[in-house]
């Protein structure tokens, strides 16, 4: 039976996933994802970008710590943590930005 940290991150240890996965895939992935919101750009569009960067963190994981390069179970879990946080990134942009642009029509400016 797998343990519980195999279904997210394949080394030994939790830090290679935090580190890469979750810092500086998540870091890229909310600053793409308030970049689209900022150029009016629809929200799916950063899916496509989001699964790029599922393979730049795939390639970390096997440069740096040794992980495996083409596992699609991996590629996937890196890639929908990262869409994640970029559709957060999204979302609280553009809603800052509805704020701004629609708060006068509202009457809340």
């Amino acid at each position: 039976m797998p343990q519980p940290q195999e279904f997210l991150y394949e080394q030994d240890f939790l830090g290679a996933f935090l580190l890469v996965t979750i810092s500086l895939g998540g870091g890229a992935a909310w600053i793409a994802g308030q970049t689209i919101a900022q150029t009016w750009r629809p929200w799916w569009q950063l899916v496509f970008y989001m699964l790029i960067l599922g393979g730049a963190e795939r390639f970390i994981h096997f440069a740096l710590f040794g992980g495996t390069l083409l596992s699609e179970y991996y590629y996937a879990a890196d890639s929908l943590i990262a869409i994640a946080f970029a559709l957060l990134g999204f979302r609280t942009t553009r809603v800052r930005q509805m704020a701004r642009q629609y708060g006068a029509v509202l009457g809340r400016e």
